[in-house]
């Protein structure tokens, strides 16, 4: 699946994405508010059971979530490591002192970051560009040379790792691209960066010749709709922030962050 489409029968392909974004609003703020163990992990579990329903269950385990499930142990190992200390130490050594306060602390971090950015990135993956645009320009009426803007540089992600895969075989057939990683990889950046500007201003010129910068309001060739599925995407989003805020507190685990 690449950034510029989206397969047409995937669940909640056809969903408003401002519905898709704004479910995901509630939960951050939650687990954003608080650092316990309990509130990320019945979200994790909330939105396992919720993905898998409507049919997106293999989206949680496949490569395109992987850096959330490297990157959240990570994330929790160095508060484990470097965290504030509190209660029993278990280990020190150096500036690393571990205790039970911290790895407390890094467990409810690792839990975090996944509770945050699975469904984030799940739902990403469920969205075209194109369908985005629509309703951030309809929905939400933000302006509409911005959007246009931002869809044009969307989709040009794609070609961009096309690029890259050039840049690299083209240096290399010129007998430029053995000088070490390093010195390789910044002037394939380089000439990277000189591509893409580029090609920005020939599309600028483009999309202005074809009137994308003109003023005034604009038709649109496919109408963004907000009914009762986006408002149902929305309420799950919502639940899932209750119930963890409140298992949370039921539990007496709710730590508000700055208290």
């Amino acid at each position: 699946m690449s950034i510029a489409a989206v397969r047409p029968g995937l669940p909640l392909a056809t969903v408003n994405p401002v519905a898709k974004v704004a479910a995901t609003v509630p939960l951050s703020i939650v687990l954003v508010l608080t650092l316990d163990v309990v509130s990320a992990t019945v979200a994790i579990i909330c939105e396992i059971v919720l993905f898998t329903a409507v049919g997106l269950g293999g989206l949680l385990w496949s490569p395109r979530t992987l850096p959330v499930w490297l990157a959240a142990p990570l994330t929790g190992l160095s508060m484990v490591l470097y965290g504030a200390p509190s209660g029993e130490v278990l280990w020190d050594f150096g500036v690393i002192h571990i205790t039970e306060g911290s790895v407390q602390i890094g467990l409810a971090t690792t839990a975090r970051v996944i509770a945050i950015a699975l469904p984030a990135v799940v739902l990403f993956l469920t969205i075209d560009p194109t369908d985005l645009a629509d309703g951030l320009a309809q929905t939400l009426r933000l302006p509409a040379r911005f959007v246009l803007g931002a869809l044009a540089a969307l989709r040009l992600v794609g070609s961009s790792v096309d690029d890259w895969r050039t840049l690299r075989l083209a240096r290399r057939a010129r007998g430029i691209g053995d000088r070490g990683a390093i010195v390789r990889g910044l002037g394939q950046a380089f000439a990277l960066l000189v591509l893409a500007i580029r090609r920005g201003s020939t599309l600028a010129t483009a999309m202005e010749a074809r009137a994308f910068g003109a003023p005034g309001p604009r038709t649109w060739a496919r109408a963004a709709k907000f009914g009762g599925i986006e408002w149902l995407v929305i309420a799950a989003g919502c639940l899932v922030a209750a119930v963890s805020a409140t298992a949370a507190v039921a539990t007496g685990s709710w730590n508000v962050i700055w208290s």
